[in-house]
């Protein structure tokens, strides 16, 4: 699996895919944070804080996440590689695990550098160091579970089909769905104390509640069934080739 792994992660650098998703994602978020006159600008602020980082990252991350897992399995379904694959000596979970974990490290590849941003913040802060660094970690912990979600999500839109743009418009519909949807139904008002069950469902809330700086068991609970429940449904997808032989 591990050899599986660093494969897939190679891939990721032997073409522009990785480094533009990486580039895009910096140069998008430090942008907002430090050049645009916008509520997010760090300089205009009023307090020290990189809060505008956590709300921007997630909407960048609804586009970037699939588009670098749209290929994991379309390719090889396109390209007759899967079956190849599929008879390896790796269960289909290692097999679907191994490229989850090269999706999630490359999410976790580009938020490293926006470490810049906090010890900046940090640095310039009156007096130095003041700045809510639980907070800070709390959101970092979340943004990393939601990418791990994305990347299920596109893990799972990527064995639906062997057509990449079709694997990334899935993705991107599914993440946005799980992430907005059920904010959305919330916030229609018309559901009553059901409501706010329905919004307990979506990504948002939980991302949020972790983003205050309190990691919740609750929280992080939901984002692993969340990974699970796409892991098993991409294991689902792989196992319905074999059930059509």
């Amino acid at each position: 699996m591990f050899a599986l792994y660093k494969k897939e992660l190679a891939s990721f650098f032997s073409s522009l895919m990785g480094y533009l998703t990486i580039i895009v994602f910096l140069v998008l978020t430090g942008i907002m944070l430090w050049v645009f006159r916008s509520g997010f600008n760090i300089l205009d602020y009023g307090y020290a804080g990189i809060d505008g980082l956590f709300f921007i990252g997630p909407f960048l991350y609804l586009f970037l996440i699939p588009a670098i897992t749209m290929r994991m399995f379309a390719e090889e379904k396109r390209n007759g590689t899967i079956e190849l694959l599929l008879t390896k000596p790796l269960s289909d979970f290692n097999i679907i695990f191994a490229k989850f974990l090269a999706g999630l490290t490359l999410v976790f590849i580009s938020i490293l550098p926006t470490l810049v941003y906090y010890f900046t913040v940090y640095s310039m802060g009156d007096p130095v160091g003041n700045i809510d660094t639980g907070g800070v970690i709390g959101s970092y912990i979340g943004l990393l579970f939601l990418g791990g979600a994305f990347v299920s999500i596109g893990l799972f839109a990527s064995s639906l089909t062997n057509n990449q743009i079709v694997a990334f418009i899935i993705a991107a519909l599914l993440c946005a769905f799980c992430y907005l949807g059920f904010e959305s139904v919330y916030n229609m008002n018309f559901l009553g104390n059901v409501g706010l069950f329905i919004k307990g469902l979506g990504i948002q809330h939980h991302y949020e509640s972790i983003s205050r700086g309190v990691v919740d068991s609750r929280d992080v609970i939901y984002f692993l069934s969340v990974i699970t429940l796409f892991i098993m449904g991409t294991r689902l997808v792989l196992q319905s080739r074999k059930w059509q032989k």
